[in-house]
């Protein structure tokens, strides 16, 4: 099975570069899955169903989230439906809507579970821990024929994903972390089988911080005064990484970082 993961999609200029790459890329590299981290879509910050509608139009079969999830509360309807293709994370309290795993199926029958935890360290809020949450969800799923599982951790600090990812090696397919939008150089498969990358960065504005208009932000660095995030314009980034995974083992055998740019 091969899984395609985007990273974080980032408002109008990343949906554009995912409506541009990857029917293309999808068919090129005979893709079963694709994944998008979806937080970011609306505007830089938060996802509403019309985005989700646009996405799926362009190849994306499956979507996870992190802390921006509820920036618009449009969405909160949507994921109380178990059917909805949008995660939030696993480890906000149950009386949160929505779900934080769920079991996919491709076109061609191939199972993949998927997870969505939230880090904790430099992290907002005061969620369980993600570690033993993963643990929870997959003594839920002994011995349910999958072909593959996939965890999206959507953390700040490095540390903590690199953690994870030495944590859950040899359990599951792939550990791959979201929320900073700068790709680490890290990507590789663990001594038990686990593809892992403590950032596949995002989808979006490249002449940026990270997805906003720089001068902006160089402005509220320099002032240190409120911060009104606007998306940055011009040429746009596709970060994604490409997983092929053993349907019998469930591990991973290939991996492969992919980045492309257009004007």
């Amino acid at each position: 099975m091969k899984i395609l993961f985007i990273g974080d999609i980032y408002g109008r200029p990343g949906r554009n570069a995912v409506s541009a790459i990857l029917p293309d890329l999808k068919k090129d590299r005979s893709i079963d899955l694709v994944i998008a981290n979806a937080e970011n879509m609306r505007h830089g910050k938060g996802v509403n169903h019309s985005n989700v509608t646009e996405m799926q139009e362009a190849g994306v079969d499956f979507f996870t989230s992190g802390n921006h999830i509820f920036k618009d509360a449009t969405i909160l309807d949507h994921l109380a439906d178990p059917d909805y293709p949008l995660l939030r994370p696993a480890n906000y309290p149950d009386e949160v809507p929505g779900n934080g795993h769920r079991v996919i199926e491709s076109p061609n029958g191939k199972k993949l579970l998927v997870i969505n935890v939230m880090g904790r360290v430099f992290m907002p809020g005061d969620l369980d821990c993600p570690f033993r949450e993963v643990d929870k969800i997959l003594k839920d799923f002994e011995g349910e024929e999958l072909h593959g599982i996939f965890v999206d951790f959507h953390a700040e600090a490095s540390s903590e994903k690199c953690a994870l990812g030495h944590y859950l090696d040899g359990r599951v397919s792939a550990v791959v972390g979201t929320h900073s939008h700068i790709p680490t150089a890290d990507q590789r498969i663990l001594n038990g089988g686990t593809a892992f990358q403590s950032d596949v960065g995002m989808t979006g504005p490249l002449d940026s911080v990270i997805g906003a208009d720089k001068e902006l932000v160089i402005e509220h660095f320099l002032t240190q005064m409120p911060l009104k995030i606007e998306v940055a314009g011009g040429p746009k980034v596709f970060q994604a990484l490409e997983i092929e995974i053993d349907d019998d083992s469930r591990k991973a055998v290939g991996l492969e970082f992919i980045q492309k740019t257009i004007d």
